[in-house]
Protein backbone atom coordinates (compact mmCIF):
# COMPACT_ATOMS: atom_id res chain seq x y z
CA UNK A 1 0.00 0.00 0.00
CA UNK A 2 2.82 2.38 0.87
CA UNK A 3 4.28 1.94 -2.61
CA UNK A 4 1.01 2.98 -4.25
CA UNK A 5 0.29 5.97 -2.00
CA UNK A 6 3.89 7.24 -2.27
CA UNK A 7 3.76 6.91 -6.04
CA UNK A 8 6.75 4.58 -6.26
CA UNK A 9 5.75 2.85 -9.48
CA UNK A 10 8.92 0.88 -10.11
CA UNK A 11 9.80 -1.75 -12.65
CA UNK A 12 10.22 -5.21 -11.17
CA UNK A 13 10.16 -6.14 -7.50
CA UNK A 14 12.84 -3.81 -6.13
CA UNK A 15 10.54 -1.96 -3.72
CA UNK A 16 8.97 -5.20 -2.46
CA UNK A 17 12.40 -6.76 -1.90
CA UNK A 18 13.65 -3.69 -0.01
CA UNK A 19 10.62 -3.68 2.29
CA UNK A 20 10.66 -7.47 2.68
CA UNK A 21 14.34 -7.44 3.65
CA UNK A 22 13.74 -4.74 6.25
CA UNK A 23 10.85 -6.74 7.74
CA UNK A 24 13.03 -9.86 7.79
CA UNK A 25 15.77 -8.04 9.70
CA UNK A 26 13.18 -6.86 12.25
CA UNK A 27 12.03 -10.45 12.80
CA UNK A 28 15.64 -11.66 13.09
CA UNK A 29 16.36 -9.01 15.73
CA UNK A 30 13.26 -9.85 17.77
CA UNK A 31 13.80 -13.62 17.67
CA UNK A 32 17.60 -13.65 17.61
CA UNK A 33 17.93 -15.77 20.76
CA UNK A 34 15.37 -18.33 19.58
CA UNK A 35 17.00 -18.54 16.15
CA UNK A 36 20.48 -19.08 17.59
CA UNK A 37 19.13 -21.76 19.94
CA UNK A 38 17.37 -23.58 17.09
CA UNK A 39 20.47 -23.50 14.88
CA UNK A 40 22.85 -24.63 17.65
CA UNK A 41 20.54 -27.41 18.88
CA UNK A 42 19.88 -28.61 15.33
CA UNK A 43 23.62 -28.95 14.74
CA UNK A 44 24.01 -30.75 18.07
CA UNK A 45 21.21 -33.15 17.14
CA UNK A 46 22.81 -33.88 13.78
CA UNK A 47 26.06 -34.65 15.61
CA UNK A 48 24.26 -37.22 17.74
CA UNK A 49 23.13 -35.38 20.88
CA UNK A 50 19.68 -36.76 21.81
CA UNK A 51 19.04 -34.68 24.93
CA UNK A 52 15.28 -34.09 25.21
CA UNK A 53 15.46 -30.28 24.91
CA UNK A 54 17.77 -30.53 21.90
CA UNK A 55 15.52 -33.13 20.30
CA UNK A 56 12.48 -30.85 20.74
CA UNK A 57 14.26 -27.85 19.22
CA UNK A 58 15.43 -29.94 16.27
CA UNK A 59 11.85 -31.13 15.84
CA UNK A 60 10.58 -27.52 15.90
CA UNK A 61 13.16 -26.53 13.26
CA UNK A 62 12.01 -29.39 11.02
CA UNK A 63 8.35 -28.44 11.52
CA UNK A 64 9.17 -24.88 10.40
CA UNK A 65 10.85 -26.23 7.27
CA UNK A 66 7.89 -28.51 6.50
CA UNK A 67 5.36 -25.73 7.14
CA UNK A 68 7.21 -23.56 4.61
CA UNK A 69 6.80 -26.04 1.74
CA UNK A 70 3.15 -25.36 0.72
CA UNK A 71 3.65 -21.59 0.36
CA UNK A 72 7.06 -22.09 -1.22
CA UNK A 73 5.77 -24.42 -3.93
CA UNK A 74 2.63 -22.41 -4.69
CA UNK A 75 4.57 -19.15 -4.56
CA UNK A 76 6.95 -20.35 -7.27
CA UNK A 77 4.15 -21.78 -9.44
CA UNK A 78 1.90 -18.72 -9.24
CA UNK A 79 4.59 -16.03 -8.83
CA UNK A 80 3.53 -14.01 -11.88
CA UNK A 81 -0.20 -14.28 -11.18
CA UNK A 82 0.24 -13.19 -7.56
CA UNK A 83 2.41 -10.25 -8.57
CA UNK A 84 -0.02 -9.05 -11.23
CA UNK A 85 -3.13 -9.06 -9.04
CA UNK A 86 -1.97 -6.76 -6.26
CA UNK A 87 -4.00 -3.62 -5.62
CA UNK A 88 -4.70 -1.40 -2.65
CA UNK A 89 -8.42 -2.19 -2.82
CA UNK A 90 -7.69 -5.93 -2.80
CA UNK A 91 -5.37 -5.44 0.18
CA UNK A 92 -8.13 -3.54 1.99
CA UNK A 93 -10.70 -6.25 1.32
CA UNK A 94 -8.37 -9.00 2.47
CA UNK A 95 -7.52 -7.09 5.64
CA UNK A 96 -11.22 -7.07 6.46
CA UNK A 97 -11.36 -10.82 5.80
CA UNK A 98 -8.36 -11.27 8.10
CA UNK A 99 -10.07 -9.19 10.77
CA UNK A 100 -13.19 -11.36 10.59
CA UNK A 101 -11.16 -14.57 10.94
CA UNK A 102 -9.22 -13.16 13.89
CA UNK A 103 -12.42 -11.96 15.56
CA UNK A 104 -13.98 -15.41 15.46
CA UNK A 105 -10.91 -17.09 16.94
CA UNK A 106 -9.75 -14.37 19.34
CA UNK A 107 -11.16 -16.05 22.44
CA UNK A 108 -9.77 -19.51 21.70
CA UNK A 109 -7.46 -20.50 24.53
CA UNK A 110 -5.19 -23.25 23.31
CA UNK A 111 -2.74 -24.99 25.60
CA UNK A 112 -0.11 -26.28 23.19
CA UNK A 113 3.46 -25.12 23.70
CA UNK A 114 6.33 -25.56 21.26
CA UNK A 115 7.18 -28.96 22.74
CA UNK A 116 3.60 -30.17 22.16
CA UNK A 117 3.45 -29.46 18.42
CA UNK A 118 2.97 -32.26 15.92
CA UNK A 119 3.70 -32.75 12.23
CA UNK A 120 -0.02 -32.34 11.54
CA UNK A 121 -0.03 -28.96 13.31
CA UNK A 122 2.91 -27.76 11.21
CA UNK A 123 1.27 -28.85 7.95
CA UNK A 124 -2.02 -27.15 8.82
CA UNK A 125 -0.33 -23.85 9.69
CA UNK A 126 1.74 -24.18 6.52
CA UNK A 127 -1.45 -24.51 4.48
CA UNK A 128 -2.83 -21.37 6.11
CA UNK A 129 0.35 -19.58 5.09
CA UNK A 130 -0.15 -20.82 1.53
CA UNK A 131 -3.69 -19.38 1.54
CA UNK A 132 -2.12 -16.04 2.53
CA UNK A 133 -0.53 -15.89 -0.93
CA UNK A 134 -3.87 -14.39 -1.96
CA UNK A 135 -2.89 -10.74 -2.56
CA UNK A 136 -3.67 -8.59 0.46
CA UNK A 137 -4.40 -11.41 2.88
CA UNK A 138 -2.28 -10.96 6.00
CA UNK A 139 0.33 -13.70 6.26
CA UNK A 140 0.73 -13.22 9.99
CA UNK A 141 -3.04 -13.08 10.47
CA UNK A 142 -3.58 -16.28 8.49
CA UNK A 143 -0.83 -18.24 10.23
CA UNK A 144 -1.90 -17.03 13.67
CA UNK A 145 -5.47 -18.16 12.93
CA UNK A 146 -4.12 -21.53 11.78
CA UNK A 147 -1.88 -21.86 14.84
CA UNK A 148 -4.68 -21.03 17.25
CA UNK A 149 -6.95 -23.38 15.33
CA UNK A 150 -4.68 -26.36 16.04
CA UNK A 151 -4.61 -25.49 19.74
CA UNK A 152 -1.47 -23.42 20.29
CA UNK A 153 -1.62 -20.82 23.02
CA UNK A 154 -1.34 -17.24 21.79
CA UNK A 155 2.33 -16.81 22.76
CA UNK A 156 3.34 -19.99 20.92
CA UNK A 157 1.16 -19.07 17.93
CA UNK A 158 2.90 -15.69 17.64
CA UNK A 159 6.37 -17.23 17.85
CA UNK A 160 5.65 -20.03 15.37
CA UNK A 161 4.02 -17.61 12.92
CA UNK A 162 6.99 -15.27 12.74
CA UNK A 163 9.70 -17.91 12.85
CA UNK A 164 7.84 -19.35 9.87
CA UNK A 165 8.16 -15.98 8.14
CA UNK A 166 11.96 -16.24 8.04
CA UNK A 167 12.38 -19.01 5.41
CA UNK A 168 9.51 -17.57 3.36
CA UNK A 169 11.09 -14.11 3.39
CA UNK A 170 14.51 -15.50 2.50
CA UNK A 171 12.96 -17.40 -0.41
CA UNK A 172 11.19 -14.27 -1.63
CA UNK A 173 14.45 -12.31 -1.53
CA UNK A 174 16.34 -15.00 -3.45
CA UNK A 175 13.66 -15.20 -6.12
CA UNK A 176 13.74 -11.42 -6.42
CA UNK A 177 17.48 -11.26 -7.10
CA UNK A 178 16.91 -12.50 -10.65
CA UNK A 179 14.32 -9.77 -11.20
CA UNK A 180 16.71 -7.06 -9.98
CA UNK A 181 19.52 -8.36 -12.20
CA UNK A 182 17.25 -8.38 -15.26
CA UNK A 183 15.66 -5.02 -14.43
CA UNK A 184 18.16 -2.82 -12.55
CA UNK A 185 16.50 -0.41 -10.10
CA UNK A 186 15.98 3.21 -11.10
CA UNK A 187 18.90 5.06 -9.51
CA UNK A 188 16.78 8.20 -9.20
CA UNK A 189 14.68 6.33 -6.62
CA UNK A 190 17.59 5.25 -4.41
CA UNK A 191 16.76 7.80 -1.71
CA UNK A 192 13.18 6.54 -1.71
CA UNK A 193 14.42 2.96 -1.35
CA UNK A 194 16.64 3.91 1.59
CA UNK A 195 13.76 5.75 3.25
CA UNK A 196 11.44 2.80 2.61
CA UNK A 197 13.98 0.37 4.10
CA UNK A 198 14.46 2.41 7.28
CA UNK A 199 10.74 3.10 7.67
CA UNK A 200 9.87 -0.57 7.13
CA UNK A 201 12.54 -1.76 9.57
CA UNK A 202 11.39 0.56 12.35
CA UNK A 203 7.68 0.04 11.70
CA UNK A 204 8.06 -3.75 11.46
CA UNK A 205 10.02 -4.02 14.69
CA UNK A 206 7.64 -1.94 16.77
CA UNK A 207 4.59 -3.55 15.14
CA UNK A 208 5.99 -6.95 16.10
CA UNK A 209 6.58 -5.80 19.68
CA UNK A 210 3.03 -4.44 19.80
CA UNK A 211 1.51 -7.65 18.44
CA UNK A 212 3.67 -9.76 20.74
CA UNK A 213 2.43 -7.76 23.71
CA UNK A 214 -1.27 -8.05 22.92
CA UNK A 215 -1.00 -11.78 22.18
CA UNK A 216 0.92 -12.52 25.37
CA UNK A 217 -1.88 -10.72 27.21
CA UNK A 218 -4.51 -12.70 25.29
CA UNK A 219 -5.89 -9.57 23.57
CA UNK A 220 -5.90 -10.74 19.95
CA UNK A 221 -9.16 -8.86 19.40
CA UNK A 222 -7.11 -5.65 19.20
CA UNK A 223 -5.33 -6.98 16.09
CA UNK A 224 -8.72 -7.81 14.62
CA UNK A 225 -9.94 -4.25 15.25
CA UNK A 226 -6.76 -2.92 13.61
CA UNK A 227 -7.64 -4.89 10.46
CA UNK A 228 -11.22 -3.55 10.56
CA UNK A 229 -9.87 0.02 10.69
CA UNK A 230 -7.01 -0.19 8.18
CA UNK A 231 -8.91 -2.33 5.64
CA UNK A 232 -11.82 0.06 4.98
CA UNK A 233 -9.48 3.07 5.27
CA UNK A 234 -7.24 1.64 2.53
CA UNK A 235 -10.25 1.09 0.26
CA UNK A 236 -11.58 4.62 0.82
CA UNK A 237 -8.20 6.27 0.25
CA UNK A 238 -7.61 4.17 -2.87
CA UNK A 239 -10.97 5.20 -4.33
CA UNK A 240 -10.24 8.87 -3.63
CA UNK A 241 -6.57 9.21 -4.53
CA UNK A 242 -5.60 6.32 -6.83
Amino acid sequence: MAQEFLGLHTDGLTFEIVVNTASLIAVLILFRKDIITLIVDTLKYIKGDRTESIKKNFQLAMYLVIATIPAGVLGIIFKDIIGDTKSVIMVGIMLIVTGIALWFIKNKRGQKLEKDLSLKDAIIVGLFQAVALIPGLSRSGATIVGALGVGMNQKTAFKFSFLLYIPVSLGTALLGIKDIVETPPDTSLMISYVFAFIASLVASYFSLKWLQGIMERGQLGIFSKYCFIVGPLAIILALIFL
